[in-house]
């Protein structure tokens, strides 16, 4: 029997649904919106954005280990245009990957998350993997998680790597991006989210 969610439908059905939702309004966002980065000039010819396909192994659930004193070692992330941006490590999640591809490595993997202030509603995850520079956006790609209460350690949140995604930079180089820093490099493909434009 398949598992179903409140409105009758399979729940894969329902997450893809949704997620292709989501990538369809972004892409007219790209498309029409002033504040797109795709330059004037190129969006008549804008297709929208590639993918790859849905994947619910790629939605997992990562353990919090909040650090102890985020503003005691501020993180300085280097950019695009070749400054640096203060982050602060918030907390570094834990996560397993399983998967059924004998190519890619199973195991357990962390990434730090960070904020710009001590209080805040959403974690900044910038990472690079195996993927990077390849099928996906030469400067690596982002996460951001709502945070909806305040964190712990222990504390369980779903990491979903559908929705990593390339930062504006990688569509036009007026944008100045912060780079995903060295701890956050997964020895890993991520076949998952945004593919380099």
């Amino acid at each position: 029997m398949t598992d179903a969610d409140a409105d009758g439908e399979p729940e894969g059905e329902t997450y893809r649904s949704r997620l292709e939702a989501k990538r369809h309004e972004k892409d007219v966002f790209f498309t029409e919106h002033p504040q797109s980065p795709i330059p004037p000039d190129e969006r008549d010819d804008f297709g929208g954005l590639t993918y790859f396909p849905p994947d619910p192994a790629y939605r997992v659930t990562a353990t919090v280990d909040l650090a102890a004193d985020p503003e005691a070692e501020p993180v300085l992330m280097e950019t695009t245009a070749g400054r640096e941006m203060r982050y602060l490590r918030v907390a570094t999640l834990s996560f397993a990957l399983e998967r059924a591809d004998p190519d890619l490595a199973d195991g357990t993997y962390e990434l730090a998350a960070y904020s710009q202030t001590p209080e805040t509603t959403t974690l900044f995850v910038p990472f690079r993997d195996k993927t990077t520079g390849q099928q996906t956006y030469r400067g690596g790609r982002y996460m951001e998680l709502e945070v909806p209460h305040e964190l712990a350690t222990g504390d369980e949140l779903t990491l979903d790597f559908n929705l990593a995604y390339s930062p504006f930079c990688a569509y036009s180089e007026t944008f100045d991006c912060p780079l995903p820093p060295e701890e956050n490099w997964l020895e890993v493909a991520i076949a998952a989210g945004e593919k380099a434009p």
